[in-house]
Protein backbone atom coordinates (compact mmCIF):
# COMPACT_ATOMS: atom_id res chain seq x y z
CA UNK A 1 0.00 0.00 0.00
CA UNK A 2 1.14 3.56 -0.69
CA UNK A 3 0.85 6.22 1.94
CA UNK A 4 -1.17 9.32 1.18
CA UNK A 5 -2.68 12.19 3.20
CA UNK A 6 -5.94 10.26 3.45
CA UNK A 7 -4.40 7.02 4.63
CA UNK A 8 -3.53 4.04 2.49
CA UNK A 9 -3.99 3.73 -1.26
CA UNK A 10 -3.95 0.24 -2.72
CA UNK A 11 -2.17 -0.49 -5.98
CA UNK A 12 -4.33 -2.89 -7.94
CA UNK A 13 -2.70 -5.77 -9.76
CA UNK A 14 -4.37 -7.92 -12.36
CA UNK A 15 -4.94 -11.65 -12.13
CA UNK A 16 -1.68 -13.28 -13.35
CA UNK A 17 -3.65 -15.70 -15.53
CA UNK A 18 -5.10 -12.76 -17.49
CA UNK A 19 -1.79 -11.11 -18.32
CA UNK A 20 -0.62 -11.34 -21.93
CA UNK A 21 2.94 -10.02 -21.88
CA UNK A 22 3.91 -11.23 -25.37
CA UNK A 23 0.83 -9.56 -26.85
CA UNK A 24 1.63 -6.42 -24.85
CA UNK A 25 5.17 -6.32 -26.25
CA UNK A 26 3.89 -6.80 -29.81
CA UNK A 27 1.24 -4.08 -29.54
CA UNK A 28 3.83 -1.85 -27.83
CA UNK A 29 6.12 -2.27 -30.83
CA UNK A 30 3.31 -1.39 -33.23
CA UNK A 31 2.06 1.48 -31.08
CA UNK A 32 5.59 2.81 -30.66
CA UNK A 33 6.16 2.98 -34.41
CA UNK A 34 2.82 4.62 -35.16
CA UNK A 35 3.03 7.09 -32.26
CA UNK A 36 6.57 8.11 -33.30
CA UNK A 37 5.12 9.09 -36.67
CA UNK A 38 2.31 10.99 -34.92
CA UNK A 39 4.86 12.86 -32.76
CA UNK A 40 6.85 13.75 -35.92
CA UNK A 41 3.64 15.04 -37.47
CA UNK A 42 2.87 17.11 -34.37
CA UNK A 43 6.28 18.77 -34.56
CA UNK A 44 5.90 19.89 -38.20
CA UNK A 45 3.45 22.73 -37.45
CA UNK A 46 4.76 23.21 -33.87
CA UNK A 47 8.55 22.72 -33.89
CA UNK A 48 9.76 22.51 -30.29
CA UNK A 49 13.14 24.18 -30.86
CA UNK A 50 14.51 27.14 -32.76
CA UNK A 51 16.58 26.32 -35.86
CA UNK A 52 19.74 27.32 -33.94
CA UNK A 53 18.99 24.96 -31.05
CA UNK A 54 17.96 22.25 -33.47
CA UNK A 55 21.29 22.39 -35.32
CA UNK A 56 22.28 19.73 -32.78
CA UNK A 57 18.99 18.30 -31.59
CA UNK A 58 18.57 16.55 -28.21
CA UNK A 59 19.05 12.98 -29.56
CA UNK A 60 22.29 14.09 -31.27
CA UNK A 61 23.44 15.99 -28.18
CA UNK A 62 22.73 13.00 -25.95
CA UNK A 63 24.71 10.66 -28.19
CA UNK A 64 27.60 13.16 -28.27
CA UNK A 65 27.39 13.45 -24.45
CA UNK A 66 27.78 9.65 -24.39
CA UNK A 67 30.93 9.98 -26.54
CA UNK A 68 29.68 9.44 -30.08
CA UNK A 69 31.44 11.41 -32.79
CA UNK A 70 29.43 14.36 -34.20
CA UNK A 71 30.15 13.13 -37.73
CA UNK A 72 28.07 10.05 -36.86
CA UNK A 73 25.33 11.83 -34.90
CA UNK A 74 24.84 14.33 -37.74
CA UNK A 75 24.89 11.70 -40.50
CA UNK A 76 22.04 12.31 -42.92
CA UNK A 77 20.44 11.05 -46.09
CA UNK A 78 18.54 12.47 -49.04
CA UNK A 79 15.05 11.38 -50.01
CA UNK A 80 12.91 12.74 -52.81
CA UNK A 81 15.14 15.78 -53.18
CA UNK A 82 15.08 16.57 -49.44
CA UNK A 83 18.62 16.71 -48.12
CA UNK A 84 20.03 16.62 -44.61
CA UNK A 85 17.52 14.17 -43.12
CA UNK A 86 19.20 13.11 -39.83
CA UNK A 87 18.80 9.34 -39.82
CA UNK A 88 20.58 8.86 -36.48
CA UNK A 89 18.13 11.27 -34.82
CA UNK A 90 15.24 9.44 -36.45
CA UNK A 91 16.52 6.10 -35.11
CA UNK A 92 16.70 7.54 -31.60
CA UNK A 93 13.23 9.09 -31.97
CA UNK A 94 11.69 5.78 -33.06
CA UNK A 95 13.73 3.75 -30.56
CA UNK A 96 12.62 5.96 -27.67
CA UNK A 97 8.98 5.74 -28.74
CA UNK A 98 9.09 1.97 -29.22
CA UNK A 99 10.91 1.36 -25.92
CA UNK A 100 8.47 3.43 -23.87
CA UNK A 101 5.46 2.00 -25.68
CA UNK A 102 6.58 -1.54 -24.90
CA UNK A 103 7.33 -0.63 -21.26
CA UNK A 104 3.93 1.03 -20.94
CA UNK A 105 2.01 -1.85 -22.55
CA UNK A 106 3.78 -4.51 -20.49
CA UNK A 107 3.25 -2.62 -17.22
CA UNK A 108 -0.43 -2.08 -18.14
CA UNK A 109 -0.91 -5.86 -18.12
CA UNK A 110 -0.10 -5.96 -14.40
CA UNK A 111 -0.79 -2.45 -13.11
CA UNK A 112 -3.83 -0.91 -14.82
CA UNK A 113 -3.29 2.40 -12.99
CA UNK A 114 -0.60 3.28 -15.55
CA UNK A 115 -3.46 3.86 -18.02
CA UNK A 116 -4.64 6.93 -16.06
CA UNK A 117 -6.35 9.41 -18.41
CA UNK A 118 -5.95 6.91 -21.28
CA UNK A 119 -2.16 7.01 -20.94
CA UNK A 120 -1.90 10.79 -20.94
CA UNK A 121 -0.62 10.85 -17.34
CA UNK A 122 2.23 8.51 -18.34
CA UNK A 123 3.05 10.76 -21.30
CA UNK A 124 3.28 13.75 -18.95
CA UNK A 125 5.49 11.72 -16.61
CA UNK A 126 7.85 10.91 -19.49
CA UNK A 127 7.96 14.60 -20.47
CA UNK A 128 8.79 15.64 -16.90
CA UNK A 129 11.41 12.90 -16.51
CA UNK A 130 13.25 13.77 -19.73
CA UNK A 131 12.53 17.42 -20.62
CA UNK A 132 12.29 18.85 -17.11
CA UNK A 133 14.71 16.68 -15.11
CA UNK A 134 17.16 14.44 -17.01
CA UNK A 135 18.13 16.41 -20.12
CA UNK A 136 18.46 19.76 -18.28
CA UNK A 137 20.47 18.03 -15.52
CA UNK A 138 23.08 16.81 -18.00
CA UNK A 139 23.04 20.00 -20.09
CA UNK A 140 21.33 18.64 -23.22
CA UNK A 141 18.57 21.27 -23.04
CA UNK A 142 18.27 24.43 -20.94
CA UNK A 143 16.55 24.38 -17.56
CA UNK A 144 12.75 24.35 -17.99
CA UNK A 145 12.44 28.02 -16.97
CA UNK A 146 15.08 28.94 -19.59
CA UNK A 147 13.32 27.07 -22.39
CA UNK A 148 11.09 29.23 -24.59
CA UNK A 149 7.36 28.88 -23.97
CA UNK A 150 7.01 27.55 -27.55
CA UNK A 151 9.08 24.51 -26.59
CA UNK A 152 6.70 23.66 -23.74
CA UNK A 153 3.71 24.48 -25.97
CA UNK A 154 4.96 21.84 -28.42
CA UNK A 155 6.41 19.22 -26.08
CA UNK A 156 3.73 18.99 -23.37
CA UNK A 157 0.71 18.28 -25.61
CA UNK A 158 2.99 16.39 -28.00
CA UNK A 159 3.85 13.90 -25.25
CA UNK A 160 0.21 13.70 -24.17
CA UNK A 161 -0.97 12.88 -27.71
CA UNK A 162 1.98 10.53 -28.29
CA UNK A 163 1.05 8.37 -25.29
CA UNK A 164 -2.70 8.63 -25.91
CA UNK A 165 -2.13 7.15 -29.38
CA UNK A 166 -0.13 4.31 -27.82
CA UNK A 167 -3.00 3.60 -25.39
CA UNK A 168 -5.62 3.60 -28.15
CA UNK A 169 -3.53 1.16 -30.17
CA UNK A 170 -2.70 -0.93 -27.08
CA UNK A 171 -6.29 -1.40 -26.07
CA UNK A 172 -7.65 -2.03 -29.55
CA UNK A 173 -4.98 -4.47 -30.69
CA UNK A 174 -4.74 -6.30 -27.35
CA UNK A 175 -8.49 -6.85 -27.33
CA UNK A 176 -8.58 -7.84 -31.00
CA UNK A 177 -5.69 -10.30 -30.64
CA UNK A 178 -6.84 -11.91 -27.38
CA UNK A 179 -10.61 -11.59 -27.97
CA UNK A 180 -10.79 -10.49 -24.32
CA UNK A 181 -11.08 -7.18 -22.48
CA UNK A 182 -8.09 -5.78 -20.62
CA UNK A 183 -6.63 -7.94 -17.86
CA UNK A 184 -8.31 -6.04 -15.00
CA UNK A 185 -11.78 -6.93 -16.32
CA UNK A 186 -13.29 -10.40 -16.08
CA UNK A 187 -13.85 -11.78 -19.58
CA UNK A 188 -17.56 -12.23 -18.95
CA UNK A 189 -18.14 -8.67 -17.69
CA UNK A 190 -17.13 -6.67 -20.73
CA UNK A 191 -17.47 -7.09 -24.42
CA UNK A 192 -14.50 -6.45 -26.65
Amino acid sequence: CLTSNNGCMTITQTDPSRRKYAVAALVGLIGGIISAIVKFGWEVPLPPRTPERNATNPPQALLEWLGMNPSVTHASYTFNGNTGLPWVSFLIHFGFSIAFAIIYCVIAERFPQIKLWQGVAFGLLVWVAFHVVFMPAIGIVPAPWDQPWQEHFSEIPGHMIWMWVIEIIRRDLRNRITHEPDAEFAPSTRTV
